[in-house]
């Protein structure tokens, strides 16, 4: 039996790929007889614990002092690990936004996302602040040594792998573990409840995301098809603004702004839309795509870093480029208007992910990894 140290900047209720990629893996693990003892952040009072489908969950004060603030709560987490380490096998770090942690014991940092490519994205929307400047300076240099620090770094796709050239690493020395989904809750429903045609946009609300692009999307879309709607589910800082392009262009009554969606209603968006859209700049493998596959769902996405990893175009799914918004929405209306192919293409996303991407056979791949360095 092993007790990993999963240390993870997020972690559920307040969470996003990141924290529910570790809390299934972590969820996975004990389900097969390890102990996890994780870490994240808290608020600004004392470490609080608890319990969370059988993993111990410590969350360590958190204060926001930019740009110090990770360093700041690493100090707190490092005095933590050293509390736990006797009853330790390994320490498991998730980047972004990781703390530098100091230990005798093996380390496995995985990489989600990365700083370098966040903060060009970013830049080319909205021009940061000194001060955000000098924080994105400061993490990544931390980010630098978390990785050089670590016994075995993988990433969630060959894309995230190689984008740690810029890091000064091999991608070749890179594991790439992948990403995964709970196939037996993720599943299609054949009763549709309800009875509108939509296309489903799941995600984060944010810079990267092409969420402008998905708005002239929807619109030439909907001139089209008198009968389809948008639902767009999920928060963050661009919300108002997307709310306000949508009716600036006449499509107020056309897209529903759902925002952040629980589990149960996630899985119900997905079963019962006819498309999911990804509309990415910039993507490392989205949890969204393979939550829409699992359940049968045909997705349209852009063909950035691991969407093109896991669609094969005309197969599972229909690529597009990005920043291309017209060819999303020929894409899109192919499938609205072929019931033959949209099925097809449906069934198949649903074989791909039970071929190769379930949580049990990513967590399998997470324990193999965990053997080569013990």
């Amino acid at each position: 039996m092993l007790h990993v140290c999963m240390i993870t900047s997020e972690f559920p209720p307040k969470s996003a790929g990141t924290g529910n990629y570790v809390h299934n893996i972590s969820r996975k693990l004990v389900e097969k007889g390890h102990k996890v003892s994780l870490i994240t952040r808290g608020s600004a009072n004392k470490t609080r614990e608890t319990a969370v489908d059988g993993i111990k969950v410590f969350r360590v004060p958190f204060l926001p002092i930019y740009p110090f603030h990770v360093s700041l709560h690493g100090m707190l987490v490092n005095r933590l690990v050293k509390l736990l380490e006797p009853e330790l096998t390994l320490v498991h770090l998730h980047i972004p936004f990781p703390p530098l942690v100091k230990t005798s014991l093996p380390i496995v940092t995985t990489v989600h996302s990365n700083m370098k490519i966040e903060l060009d994205e970013h830049e080319r929307w909205s021009p940061h602040s000194v001060a955000e400047r000098l924080q994105s300076i400061i993490e990544y240099r931390l980010e630098v040594e978390v990785l050089k620090s670590s016994d075995r770094i993988t990433a969630v796709s060959r894309s995230a792998a190689l984008e740690l050239r810029k890091y000064g690493l091999d991608p070749g020395e890179i594991v790439v573990i992948g990403n995964g989904v709970e196939e037996r809750i993720f599943c299609p429903n054949r009763n549709k409840t309800y009875a509108k045609r939509y296309v489903l946009y799941a995600g984060r609300l944010d810079f990267g995301k092409g969420l402008f692009d998905l708005m002239k999307c929807a619109k030439l879309v909907c001139d089209a098809h008198r009968d389809v709607e948008f639902v767009v589910a999920g928060n963050g800082p661009l919300l108002g603004k997307l709310v306000e392009e949508a009716r600036r262009i006449g499509l107020q009554d056309k897209v529903t702004f759902w925002g952040q969606a629980k589990r149960d209603d996630l899985i119900r968006l997905y079963q019962n839309a006819t498309i999911q859209v990804i509309s990415s700049h910039y993507e490392a493998m989205p949890t969204v795509l393979l939550e829409a596959m699992s359940c049968g769902l045909p997705v349209v996405a852009t063909a950035v870093g691991g969407n093109s990893e896991v669609v094969s175009s005309g197969v599972n799914g229909l690529l597009v480029p990005s920043r291309a918004p017209e060819e999303m929405a020929r894409a899109i209306s192919q499938l609205l208007d072929d019931d033959v192919l949209r099925k097809k293409i449906g069934r198949a996303a649903r074989e791909t992910v039970e071929g190769f991407y379930t949580l049990d056979k990513i967590s399998e791949r997470v324990l193999d990894c965990y053997r080569s360095v013990i």
